[in-house]
């Protein structure tokens, strides 16, 4: 329950600027975000000296990459649900800490074993699955953050935040990481990103909250605006007995969004396994070229995110949330399918890979707008939604490089960019089910309490 302000907090309000307390919280969500796409994409970066040093296949490749997909996918609905029963704040502490160990083990289990391939890549999936384990409570708790801290006008733009962590993380990654790998080997490069998530977790611990009432920080006029912002759509407290899954499963809306974030998952994640590969093996380009162009993808997705948070907070405002929403994911998609297709298309391998990079940034244009519907649809139980629909997104990211590198092997690299530019469109037009302005947590609320 929403504490009302009483007369003493009310005139603070009318005579002060408020604290803005929300935007460091914003802040905070985009460095945890940043980390973990460190921790993810190093070992596409890495990807190019292990297959030479333990002669490692294209196809046998793929199914290591794809083993940290697992675990995050698996354990997206748990660690969602975790948050919304116990906070995001703590949840989030644990699992960062359990993903940079992981993540620093991915430099030493492999000195472990002998140099034979097959104990070298069992090694490095195990590994690689337990880092997606504690990733998977990332997302959903990040975005539980945003629908504590952000009212319901500025949803696009808050979730935003989290999308511009992937696109610095994903920017920095690429020429820190084969730096480093050249200069101290691949090794210890993941030692050192271990390292510095223990530091992120001791500063998310200090500084985060799950809700503005329980910052000091925050003063009275900061609380009214957002009080004010939520209104109505202030989250609910969730029932500790249990999410009532058979009405969420039930709802049009939920499955629009999951099967459509299922078919987002896809393309995205040729960036964030492939595209480096891609360049040096496909463009020709060498492995200092492949490390800058690498993060081009990723400066198009802070590019772009923003802006797609911006358009579809506005579009909502004027079109109303369901049609606004919509047509945010419809152009976000759209643009993205057109690009990939063209950039496939183009010889000029610089020209291809700044159209492939935009590709990439229009996909997170539209990316924005899945999780804001997230807490659209359930500002209770966002958490859980929010995992829900990750689960759908990384099982598509999961079968991505699998799939890219059959269709490249057998039919070529441009045929498997007509597969991820045929899935985007297909995103779009699962989104098209969704219905951005009918809530679910009326529903929801009621089970629960009969429960």
């Amino acid at each position: 329950m929403v504490p009302k302000l009483d007369d003493a907090a009310e005139h603070v309000v009318a005579t002060a600027a408020p604290s803005n307390i929300r935007w460091r919280i914003l802040m905070y969500v985009t460095i945890v975000q940043f980390i973990t796409y460190v921790d993810r994409l190093n070992l596409s970066i890495a990807g190019h000296y292990i297959q030479d040093e333990f002669g490692i296949g294209t196809q046998t490749m793929g199914w290591v990459l794809s083993a940290f997909l697992v675990g995050y996918a698996l354990m997206q609905i748990p660690g969602g649900w975790l948050g919304d029963r116990f906070g995001p704040r703590n949840i989030l502490t644990f699992a960062i800490v359990w993903w940079s160990i992981f993540t620093a083990l991915t430099g030493v289990i492999p000195g472990f074993f002998s140099k034979e391939t097959i104990h070298v890549v069992w090694s490095l999936m195990i590994v690689r699955l337990l880092v997606g384990v504690g990733e998977a409570a990332s997302s959903p708790n990040l975005n539980k953050i945003v629908s504590n801290w952000i009212g319901s006008a500025h949803r696009g733009i808050g979730s935003s935040f989290t999308i511009l962590g992937i696109g610095l993380g994903g920017s920095i990654t690429p020429p820190l990481i084969a730096w480093l790998m050249r200069h101290y080997g691949w090794r210890t490069s993941f030692v050192l990103a271990g390292a510095v998530g223990i530091v992120v977790a001791f500063v998310w611990r200090s500084f985060v909250t799950d809700r503005p009432e329980q910052h000091r920080g925050v003063d009275a006029a900061e609380l009214a605006a957002l009080q004010r912002a939520r209104g109505s759509s202030a989250p609910l407290q969730p029932n500790t007995n249990g999410l009532p899954w058979k009405q969420l499963l039930s709802n049009r809306s939920v499955w629009g969004l999951v099967l459509g974030y299922l078919c987002q998952g896809f393309p995205i994640y040729f960036y964030h396994t492939w595209f480096f590969i891609y360049l040096v093996r496909v463009r020709g380009l060498s492995v200092e070229h492949g490390s800058l162009w690498g993060t081009t993808p990723y400066i198009a997705i802070a590019a772009l995110a923003p802006l797609g948070g911006w358009f579809s907070d506005r579009a909502a405002q004027r079109l109303g949330k369901r049609n606004g929403r919509r047509l945010a994911v419809w152009t976000g998609m759209g643009s993205s399918a057109v690009l990939l297709w063209l950039g496939s298309h183009t010889a000029a391998p610089l020209l291809a890979t700044a159209l492939l990079a935009l590709g990439a940034g229009f996909n997170m244009f539209a990316a924005v707008t899945f999780w804001a519907t997230c807490i659209d649809l359930s500002p209770s139980f966002t958490g859980s939604v929010s995992g829900l629909m990750n689960t759908f997104g990384n099982l598509g990211g999961w079968l991505s490089p699998i799939v890219t590198a059959y269709i490249a092997v057998r039919y070529g690299w441009d045929k498997a960019l007509y597969c991820a530019a045929a899935v985007t469109l297909a995103s779009g037009l699962f989104f098209s089910l969704v219905q951005a302005d009918q809530t679910v947590d009326g529903e929801l609320r009621r089970s629960a309490e009969a429960t």
